[in-house]
């Protein structure tokens, strides 16, 4: 495939995705129809489809991949000196609510997820979506049998956070308090 074709679906990848954003933070998730997004990006309904089969809550929080391999990689890239339940806590705290500092969009698109029960839903299944990863990065660093259920276990506990601790008043000391838990369960990862 050439570099043209590449670009040029990217391209169109890009204007869907900033169009669905501009139109769901004016006027709410929704009110706003694949139809108006698709014509924002002066493309066609199907072509959105295309892009992003995920439908509406897609365009906005993608497909998951990203999530899957920025979290696997905060465990596998994380310093010596930092515990792998450190790793995640703090990977976590970058990520929509948990972003002490977020920009102004940022925060309303957070704001938006955490109200929307459609984009919620969603956003919980991205990250569930991402336990059989999480699980083999853990057992990879550990040295455990991928077939651990506590790792499993583990990686579920961890990837329910967003949609638990996300949508309390304090996010942040909420994602602190979970994972102070979590490190009681299992000191040594």
């Amino acid at each position: 495939m050439s570099r043209l074709p590449r670009r040029k679906k990217a391209a169109t990848r890009q204007a869907l995705a900033n169009a669905a954003r501009r139109l769901f933070l004016e006027g709410g998730f929704d009110k706003v129809t694949v139809a108006e997004i698709a014509d924002a990006a002066d493309t066609a309904v199907s072509t959105l489809f295309v892009h992003f089969p995920g439908g509406k809550e897609a365009l906005l929080l993608g497909d998951g991949d990203e999530r899957e391999r920025a979290l696997t990689a905060a465990v596998r890239q994380r310093r010596k000196d930092v515990a792998i339940l450190q790793a995640l806590r703090d990977f976590l705290a970058t990520r929509g609510p948990f972003d002490p500092e977020p920009d102004p969009e940022s925060r309303r698109i957070a704001e938006l997820v955490i109200s929307t029960p459609a984009l919620r839903a969603y956003a919980r299944t991205l990250w569930t979506g991402c336990e059989a990863a999480l699980t083999r990065v853990l057992a990879e660093q550990t040295g455990r049998d991928a077939g651990d259920l506590s790792l499993r276990l583990l990686a579920r506990y961890v990837l329910e956070i967003p949609d638990l601790a996300g949508t309390r008043p304090d996010p942040l000391a909420a994602l602190d308090a979970a994972f102070t838990h979590l490190r009681r369960g299992w000191p040594d990862v």
